[in-house]
């Protein structure tokens, strides 16, 4: 892996949303979340290059989004996001049916979410 994990800083915001955006992933609550200690960065370079927003739900820890830029994907930046946030306990996802290949081969169960095209996963790291 060529990146960095660290916890978000409030001068992170705009690289985070930036990262976001670009795969098309809303977060309305974003800088709370960063206050909140909840979003993770990859950085190589000196620059933001991942990105995890988590969010604490009931003894678990959901994942809302996770994004990394286009040219870096396929290099264990999101695989290195998802298990720097394992370290909080039992991950939860919702996710579309294009990236459950991405859940499934880091050890999420995935089943059905209720909606069309869309799944649930579960990690728990223990």
């Amino acid at each position: 892996m060529e990146a960095d994990i660290r916890i978000a800083r409030s001068e992170d915001s705009l690289a985070v949303r930036s990262l976001l955006d670009a795969a098309v992933l809303a977060v309305s609550d974003l800088d709370e979340r960063v206050a909140a200690g909840d979003v993770l960065v990859a950085t190589a370079e000196s620059r933001i290059v991942g990105v995890i927003v988590l969010e604490p739900d009931s003894g678990t820890t959901r994942v809302t989004g996770i994004a990394v830029q286009r040219r870096r994907r396929a290099r264990g930046i999101g695989t290195a996001l998802v298990e720097a946030a394992s370290d909080r306990g039992r991950l939860t996802a919702e996710f579309d049916e294009r990236v459950r290949p991405f859940y499934e081969s880091l050890g999420f169960e995935v089943e059905p979410a209720g909606e069309p095209e869309r799944l649930r996963g579960v990690f728990d790291p223990n």
